[in-house]
C-alpha cells in the first residue's frame, strides 16, 4: 500500500499581476503557492496565459497580445492605437531593445496610453529608470528582464522597488532559451527563482514572461517543424513556471490552449 503523501507547504506564494485597464478587458496572473501544476498540494487561482505575436494576422484565441514597435514614437502609438481599436484584450508592447531609443518609444506610447494597463517591454539592469519612471507614471506594468540569472534578476526587481515601481506591477522575463539552444539553462534558472519565490523570497516573487515565439521560430529545425519546435518549446517553460507565454503561430497556441484545459479544466482559473 501506497503511503498517504503529505502536501507541502511553502512560506511564500508568487505575487498577482494584473494586465490590462482602462479600455481592455483585464487578466490577473499568479497568486500559486506550490510548485508549477502541483495543484494537488497547491492553490493556483490564475491559470498561465497564453499570448500571440502580431504581425498583420489575426489574433483570435489568445488571452493578449503583443506589437512590436521599432519606429519613430509618433510611429509606435499609432501601432499601438491601431492594435487597441481591433482587440479588446491586454498589450505587450515590444520596443526595439534597450537604449535612448526604446526609452523615447516607450515613454511615448506609455503616456499616449495611459491608464490602459500596458506590459511595457522591458527593462534591464543597465538602463531601467526611465521605463520605471513611465510605468508609475501612467499606469502600467513593466517587464524586467534579465540574462538568465537568478541574481541578476533579484537585483533588478530591487531596483526597480528602489525607483518606486511597485513589484505588484512587474513581470519577470527570465531570457527564454529555444528547445535545442539552451532552454535547460532557462528551465534551471527559472526553477531556482520559483524555489526562491516559494521560500519566501519577496523580490523573486514576480510572475514570469516568456518570448516563446522569437526563440523558436529563429532556430534552424523550425524551417522543417516550427509548431511543434515552438511548443516543445513553451510546455518546459509553462512547467518551470512560466504565468505568460508569448507565441507567433495560432496553432501553437491552440495546441496549447488544449493542453492548459487538459490541466486547469477549461476556463476555470482564467
Amino acid at each position: 500500500m501506497m503511503p498517504d503523501l503529505k502536501p507541502k507547504k511553502w512560506a511564500g506564494a508568487i505575487r498577482t499581476v494584473t494586465l490590462g485597464a482602462g479600455s481592455r478587458r483585464p487578466l490577473t496572473v499568479g497568486g500559486g503557492n506550490g510548485l508549477p501544476l502541483h495543484t494537488f498540494e497547491g492553490e493556483f487561482p490564475h491559470r498561465p496565459l497564453l499570448a500571440l505575436e502580431i504581425n498583420g494576422a489575426d489574433a483570435a484565441g489568445a488571452d493578449l497580445v503583443m506589437v512590436r514597435v521599432n519606429g519613430s514614437p509618433e510611429e509606435a502609438a499609432a501601432e499601438v492605437r491601431a492594435v487597441l481599436d481591433r482587440v479588446d484584450v491586454p498589450l505587450i508592447v515590444k520596443g526595439p531593445g534597450a537604449g535612448p531609443k526604446q526609452n523615447e518609444v516607450l515613454a511615448r506610447v506609455a503616456e499616449e496610453f495611459s491608464g490602459e494597463g500596458l506590459v511595457l517591454h522591458s527593462a534591464c539592469q543597465e538602463d531601467y529608470k526611465t521605463l520605471a519612471a513611465v510605468a508609475v507614471a501612467y499606469g502600467h506594468v513593466l517587464a524586467a528582464e534579465s540574462p538568465i540569472d537568478m541574481n541578476l534578476a533579484k537585483q533588478l526587481n530591487i531596483l526597480l522597488a528602489d525607483a518606486s515601481m511597485d513589484l505588484n506591477r512587474v513581470l519577470i522575463d527570465p531570457f527564454t532559451g529555444g528547445l535545442g539552444y539552451g532552454l535547460e539553462y532557462t528551465y534551471s534558472v527559472m526553477e531556482r527563482i520559483r524555489l526562491a519565490a516559494l521560500g519566501g523570497d519577496a523580490m523573486l516573487n514576480s510572475p514570469m514572461i516568456c518570448l516563446v515565439g522569437p526563440e523558436a521560430w529563429k532556430a534552424k529545425e523550425a524551417r522543417v517543424s516550427g509548431v511543434n519546435w515552438e511548443v516543445a518549446t513553451a510546455l518546459p517553460l509553462i512547467e518551470a513556471g512560466a504565468e505568460v507565454v508569448v507565441l507567433r503561430h495560432p496553432e501553437s497556441l491552440a495546441r496549447l490552449r488544449g493542453q492548459l484545459d487538459s490541466w486547469f479544466g477549461g476556463d476555470a482559473c482564467r
